[in-house]
C-alpha cells in the first residue's frame, strides 16, 4: 500500500525488509539475480521471452518508439510514462533484450550531469515501470536491467522485418509487393521518433531513426517511379524537398517525376533552384548524377521514359522421343509468357515426386490448345519416354470414348492390339502399369468433364498430364488450375502483326490496334481476321476495321476457311439446359460491362439463389466470367453471339420486358442510394414509378460503394433505354441520371455520363416527352464545370427550367435554378446568381425539400463572400451546415464546410477557414468526390499562402493539379498561379516561372493574365 501511495520501493522509504522481499524491489543488486535464475541463459532481444511468461505480460504487450514512447496491452494503451521513464524505456527497448548496466543507463538518461542519488532515482523509475508492465517483463540481472517481451512486440522490429521482406521482394522482381511492404513499414511511424524523450541517448537515436525513415521513404519513392506512379508522387516530393532542401536524391526523383508527367520546364527549374541553393548554402555544385539527369532531361533523353519489357519466352527444344504424338506447335505462337513460365516451372518441379495434373480452362477460341501444345513442346525433352496427345471432342455432340482413347494410347506405348483388354477399367489398369517407371507427358485436349478424363490419368510419379477444357476440372484430385483469359492488347497486336507482316502493320498502326480490339483480344478471332487480311492484299487494315465495326455482322466477318468464331461458341451453347440458355440470351441484351447477381435476378425475374445457380453453370462452361464474387461478365464476342441467340430464340416482348426490368431495378436502387446521401431531398418522391423495389442498403457507405461499383452499368442502362423502342423507358432513364448525379459531381466517368445524357435528351425530344426533356437538359447542366463549358451549361439549365416550369415540375425547376446560380458565380454575374439561388430557395421551401434548402443557403453564402459580405456569408453557410447536419447528411456536410471555409477566408479568419477546408477534404475523400477534393486542395493552397505557409500551399496545389477530374482550364490556370507563388516563396524561382508560363496557356481572366505577365516581367528585370 505504501509503495503504491509513494510510487517507490519501501527500502527507499526507510524500511528494512527481509531478503526475500527485497529481491523484487527493482534494484539491480545481487539479490535480484536470484529472481531471474529461472530465465533462460540465452537472451533473444525484445522478442525473447522467459520459459514461462504470464499471458497478460510479454505475449500481449506492445511497445512503440517510432513516435512517442508508448506501451499497449492488447489494444489498450497503458498509463502514460513520465519523461525519465520514457528515457529509461527508450534505452532498454533499443537494446532489444540485451542487459544495460546501471552506469550505462545513467549515462544514457542523464548524460554527464546526473542528479544526486541517481542510482536511487534509477531504481524508482524501474520500480514504476515494473508496476506498469507487469511481472516478468522488466528483469534485473548482472547489475543492470533488460526487457523481455513477446515476439514482434516492438514497432521498430516489425519495421525492420518489413524492410527486409521488401528488399527480398524487390530482388525477386515483385515491385508492387515490395512497395506494399515499405508502405506498411512507413505506416508504423507516428511523427517524430522518440518524441519528447529527454537525454543524450534518445537524441542520438532520434537522429538515426529519422535518417532511417527518410531512407525507407526514398526506397518507396524509387519503387513509385519504377511502377509508373510519377504523376501521383509529385506533390509528396514537392513537400519533401521543401522540408529537406539539401537532400539531392529527393530533388533527383522530383525532376524525373516531373519530366515523366510532361512537365519538363518545371523539372529543369528544380535543377536550377538546387544548384543555386547548394552554391549559396554549401558552396558546392550538384553531384554528378543530378547534373547528368539535368542534361538528359534537357535533351529529352527517351530512355528516361518508363519502359516495359515483356518476359522472354523459353525456346522450344528439338529432341522428339517416342511416342511423339504432339501436333506441331503454332508457328506464330505469341505472348502468354506468364502462363507458359508457370506451367513449365510446375511441370518440371513436379518430376519424380508426384503425378502432376494441370488443367487450363477458358473460353472457346482463347488459345488453350495452342498454349498446351506450345508448353508441351517446351518441356518434352524432360519427358524422354514420350508424349501422348488426344482431342477428346469435349464440345461435340459425340465426345471421345475413354475406352477407345486408352486403346490408342496403349498401342502407341507398344502394346499389341491383340493384348488389349475390352473393358474401361482393365485398359486403365494396363495403361497405368505400362507407364510405371516411365516419364511421359499426356496432353488431353478439349476435355468434356472429369468423368471423361479420370481414366486417362497416369499413376506414375514421373508422368504429367496437361488438360484443356471449357469446364472446370476441380473434381480431379491434386489438379493445378489455370484460367486462361484473352490476350492483353500488346500480345494481341503482336500476333496480328506476325500474321499480316510487319511492313503492312507499320503503315496503319492505329487501325491494327482497332482491329484486335474489335476481336475482343480473342486469339481465334485475331487469327481469322488477320488471315482474311493476309489473303486479300488489296484490302487495307482500315477496310477490315470498318467491317468489324458493325457489331450486327461482326461474327459473320470472323470466318476464314474452316475457322469460325461463332461455331466455337455454338458448341457450348448447344449443351446448355433450357433455363441456362434463356439466362445466357437475356443477360447478353444488357449494355453494361458486367452485371451483379442482384441485377441479373431482376432481369431474369427470378430469385437470387436460382439465378446464381444458373450463372455459375454458365461460368463453368466458360460462357461467362466471374473474376469477382457476385459479378459476371461476357467476352465481347460471346455477348454478340448471345444477342444473336436472343434475336433468334426470344420474342420481342420478352426482350423488351427483360431490359425494362433491369432499368426498373437500377432506378429504384439508385433512388435508395440517393435518398441515403441526401436525406429529406424530395427528388426521390417525384420519380417515374417502377415495378421493382430495388436494392436496399444498410448504411450510406454501402450505398456509396454500390453506386460507384455500378457506375458503368447504370450509365450504360440509361444509354440503352434511350435507344429503346419502349417510349416509357426514356422518362425513367432521365430520372436514373438525376439520382446518379453524384457520379457527375465527383468527376467520375464524365464522358459516359455526357454520352448517356445526350442520348436521353435526343430520345426525349423524339418521344415528345416534356418532362423527360426537362430532366435530360438538367442532367447535362449538372456536368458543369468538369465536362461542359459555362455558356452551354447555362443554356441547358435555362431550357430545363423553362420546360419544368411549363409542366409544373417544381423539383426540376428548383434544381435548374440552383445550377444556373452556380454557373453565374463562375461567370462573375453575382447579382444574377443571387436571384437564381433565391428562386431555388423559395421553391425548395415550398416543396418541403430541406436538403435543397441547405444547398441553396450554402450557394448564397458563396455569392455573399464573393461580393465582400463576409459576415453574411458566414451566417448563411452556418445555417446550411446546421440544416444538413440535422438531416444526417454525410458528404453534403462537406459542401457546407467548403462554403463556410470560403466565407471565413474572405473574413481573413484563416485558421478557422483551414479547419473547415480540412474537415471538408476528409469528407470528400471518404465519399470519393474527386472534383470536390481537388477544389478543396486548391482552396487550402490559397489559405496556406495567405497564412505565409508556402510549403503546405505548394503541397496542396500539387494535389489539386494531380486530380485529373479537376475541371476546366480556368481552374487549372488558377492553381498553377498559386503553385508558382508558393514555389517563389520557397526560393524555387525557375520552377515558379515555369508554372506561371504554363498558367498563361489556360483560360484565365484577362486581369489574372496581366498580373502574371507583369510578375514574370518584374522578376526577369530583377
Amino acid at each position: 500500500m505504501l509503495e503504491e501511495m509513494f510510487e517507490m520501493p519501501l527500502e527507499q522509504l526507510g524500511f528494512t525488509l527481509p531478503s526475500r522481499r527485497r529481491s523484487t524491489a527493482g534494484s539491480p543488486t545481487t539479490s535480484d539475480s536470484t529472481v531471474d535464475a529461472r530465465l533462460p541463459s540465452e537472451k533473444a532481444g525484445v522478442t525473447g521471452r522467459p520459459d514461462k511468461l504470464p499471458d497478460d505480460a510479454g505475449t500481449r504487450l506492445r511497445f512503440a518508439v517510432l513516435g512517442p514512447v508508448r506501451i499497449w496491452r492488447g489494444e489498450r494503451a497503458r498509463a502514460a510514462l513520465s519523461p525519465q521513464e520514457q528515457a529509461l524505456m527508450c534505452v532498454l527497448l533499443l537494446r532489444q533484450g540485451r542487459t544495460a548496466t546501471a552506469e550505462e543507463l545513467v549515462d544514457a538518461v542523464w548524460g554527464e550531469t546526473p542528479p544526486p542519488e541517481v542510482i536511487a532515482g534509477l531504481r524508482t523509475y524501474a520500480f514504476r515501470l515494473r508496476r506498469k508492465l507487469g511481472p516478468g517483463v522488466l528483469v534485473s540481472e548482472a547489475g543492470g536491467y533488460a526487457l523481455r517481451a513477446g515476439p514482434k512486440a516492438l514497432d521498430l522490429e516489425v519495421c525492420e522485418e518489413r524492410q527486409a521482406q521488401a528488399k527480398h521482394a524487390r530482388a525477386g522482381g515483385a515491385l508492387s509487393e515490395a512497395r506494399r511492404l515499405l508502405c506498411m513499414a512507413l505506416g508504423l511511424w507516428d511523427g517524430q521518433p522518440l518524441a519528447g524523450v529527454p537525454g543524450p541517448y534518445a537524441q542520438a537515436q532520434r537522429s538515426r531513426l529519422e535518417e532511417w525513415r527518410l531512407a525507407l521513404l526514398e526506397a518507396r519513392l524509387e519503387l513509385d517511379l519504377e511502377l509508373g506512379l510519377h504523376t501521383e508522387m509529385v506533390s509528396e516530393l514537392t513537400a519533401l524537398t521543401a522540408e529537406h532542401p539539401l537532400r539531392e536524391r529527393l530533388r533527383s526523383m522530383l525532376m524525373l517525376a516531373l519530366y515523366r508527367s510532361g512537365r519538363q520546364a518545371e523539372a529543369l527549374g528544380v535543377y536550377t533552384d538546387t544548384r543555386r541553393l547548394l552554391a549559396d548554402e554549401l558552396g558546392v555544385d550538384p553531384d554528378p548524377e543530378l547534373a547528368q539527369l539535368h542534361q538528359r532531361i534537357l535533351h529529352a533523353d527517351p530512355t528516361l521514359i518508363l519502359q516495359e519489357h515483356p518476359s522472354d519466352v523459353e525456346a522450344a527444344h528439338l529432341s522428339i522421343p517416342r511416342p511423339a504424338q504432339l501436333p506441331a506447335g503454332p508457328a506464330d505462337f505469341t505472348g502468354r509468357a506468364s502462363a507458359v513460365n508457370t506451367l513449365r516451372a510446375r511441370l518440371l518441379n513436379a518430376q519424380g515426386t508426384v503425378m502432376a495434373v494441370f488443367a487450363v480452362r477458358g473460353l472457346g477460341g482463347v488459345g488453350k490448345t495452342a498454349l498446351a501444345v506450345h508448353v508441351a513442346h517446351v518441356v518434352r525433352e524432360h519427358f524422354p519416354d514420350g508424349q501422348l496427345f488426344v482431342d477428346l471432342l469435349g464440345q461435340s455432340s459425340r465426345t471421345a470414348d475413354p475406352t477407345a482413347v486408352l486403346g490408342v494410347f496403349l498401342r502407341a506405348l507398344g502394346i499389341p492390339s491383340s493384348d488389349l483388354p475390352e473393358g474401361l477399367h482393365e485398359r486403365a489398369a494396363l495403361y497405368r502399369s505400362t507407364l510405371a517407371n516411365r516419364r511421359v507427358l499426356v496432353v488431353l485436349d478439349n476435355a468434356h468433364d472429369t468423368r471423361q478424363v479420370r481414366p486417362l490419368l497416369p499413376g506414375a510419379p514421373g508422368c504429367a498430364t496437361l488438360i484443356t477444357s471449357r469446364t472446370s476440372m476441380v473434381g480431379l484430385d491434386g489438379v493445378h488450375l489455370i484460367d486462361l483469359d484473352t490476350m492483353d492488347p500488346s500480345e494481341a497486336l503482336a500476333l496480328f502483326t506476325r500474321i499480316i507482316g510487319e511492313e503492312r502493320a507499320a503503315t496503319e498502326p492505329d487501325s491494327c490496334r482497332e482491329a484486335v480490339a474489335a476481336c475482343g483480344y480473342l486469339p481465334l478471332a485475331i487469327r481469322i481476321a488477320a488471315a482474311r487480311l493476309a489473303s486479300r492484299p488489296n484490302w487495307s487494315v482500315t477496310m477490315l476495321t470498318s467491317r468489324l465495326a458493325d457489331t450486327q455482322h461482326r461474327l459473320q466477318e470472323l470466318r476464314a476457311g474452316d475457322l469460325e468464331v461463332q461455331t466455337s461458341f455454338e458448341f457450348g451453347y448447344a449443351q446448355l439446359e433450357p433455363a441456362q440458355a434463356r439466362a445466357f440470351r437475356l443477360l447478353a441484351l444488357t449494355y453494361g460491362p458486367d452485371i451483379s447477381l442482384a441485377a441479373a435476378a431482376a432481369t431474369l425475374d427470378m430469385d437470387t439463389r436460382e439465378t446464381e445457380h444458373l450463372l455459375e453453370a454458365l461460368v463453368d462452361t466458360s460462357l461467362l466470367n466471374s473474376t469477382v464474387p457476385g459479378r459476371y461478365r461476357y467476352h465481347d464476342l460471346v455477348r454478340l453471339y448471345g444477342r444473336a441467340c436472343a434475336d433468334r430464340d426470344e420474342l420481342k416482348e420478352s426482350r423488351t420486358a427483360a431490359r425494362s426490368r433491369l432499368l426498373d431495378f437500377y432506378l429504384a436502387s439508385a433512388a435508395h442510394a440517393y435518398a441515403m446521401g441526401r436525406p429529406k431531398d424530395r427528388l426521390v418522391d417525384h420519380l417515374a414509378p417502377t415495378h421493382h423495389l430495388g436494392q436496399h442498403f444498410p448504411d450510406v457507405g454501402t450505398a456509396l460503394d454500390w453506386l460507384f461499383t455500378e457506375a458503368d452499368c447504370l450509365l450504360a442502362c440509361a444509354q440503352q433505354a434511350a435507344e429503346s423502342s419502349d417510349k416509357s423507358a426514356v422518362c425513367r432513364a432521365a430520372d436514373l441520371l438525376l439520382v446518379t448525379r453524384d457520379l457527375a459531381e465527383s468527376g467520375a466517368r464524365s464522358s459516359q455520363y455526357v454520352t448517356a445524357a445526350q442520348s436521353v435528351q435526343k430520345a426525349a425530344h423524339i418521344a415528345g416527352d416534356t418532362r423527360a426533356k426537362s430532366r435530360a437538359h438538367l442532367t447535362l447542366a449538372l456536368l458543369f464545370p468538369h465536362a461542359m463549358g459555362q455558356e452551354q451549361a447555362d443554356n441547358e439549365a435555362s431550357l430545363a427550367s423553362d420546360l419544368a416550369t411549363t409542366i409544373g415540375d417544381l423539383t426540376a425547376a428548383c434544381h435548374a435554378s440552383n445550377m444556373r446560380g452556380v454557373i453565374a458565380i463562375y461567370q462573375r454575374r453575382f447579382e444574377d446568381a443571387e436571384g437564381y439561388f433565391r428562386d431555388a430557395l423559395h421553391g425548395f421551401q415550398t416543396d418541403g425539400n430541406l436538403s435543397g434548402v441547405a444547398s441553396a443557403l450554402c450557394n448564397l453564402s458563396r455569392v455573399r463572400a464573393a461580393t465582400g459580405h463576409a459576415e453574411s456569408a458566414i451566417e448563411l453557410a452556418t445555417r446550411g451546415f446546421n440544416l444538413w447536419s440535422s438531416l444526417g447528411s454525410v458528404w453534403r456536410v462537406g459542401n457546407a464546410r467548403f462554403a463556410l471555409g470560403i466565407a471565413l477566408h474572405q473574413a481573413e479568419r484563416h485558421a478557422e477557414a483551414l479547419h473547415e477546408f480540412l474537415e471538408a477534404l476528409a469528407i470528400f475523400r471518404d465519399n470519393r468526390q474527386r472534383l470536390w477534393e481537388g477544389s478543396t486542395h486548391a482552396r487550402l493552397a490559397e489559405v496556406y499562402l495567405a497564412s505565409d505557409r508556402p510549403t503546405e500551399a505548394a503541397a496542396h496545389a500539387e494535389q489539386a493539379l494531380s486530380m485529373r477530374s479537376l475541371g476546366d482550364k480556368l481552374r487549372r490556370g488558377t492553381i498553377l498561379n498559386l503553385l508558382g507563388l508558393a514555389l517563389e516563396k520557397l526560393g524555387q524561382i525557375d520552377r515558379a516561372h515555369a508554372c506561371w508560363r504554363e498558367a498563361l496557356k489556360m483560360n484565365l481572366e484577362k486581369d489574372q493574365k496581366e498580373e502574371i505577365r507583369a510578375r514574370l516581367q518584374s522578376r526577369e528585370d530583377a
